[in-house]
């Protein structure tokens, strides 16, 4: 089931949330294929997508 969106309407909204993450750290994405990418620089732009996830779902607790 990896890379699967269960919402298909959501997609769009995934992709863009990815770039901004990715911009936030500094890395540069590529609309499709970005086999390009250093593990790390890969693992930065998911641990920032996550970091985005905690904060949004924390602020929403308030």
């Amino acid at each position: 089931m990896a890379n699967k969106t269960l919402v298909p309407q959501a997609r769009e909204a995934m992709e863009k949330f990815k770039m901004e993450a990715a911009s936030e750290v500094g890395v540069s994405l590529n609309q499709s294929y970005n086999g390009h990418l250093t593990s790390r620089e890969a693992g930065s732009v998911g641990g920032q997508m996550v970091k985005n996830m905690i904060q949004s779902y924390e602020n929403s607790m308030k």
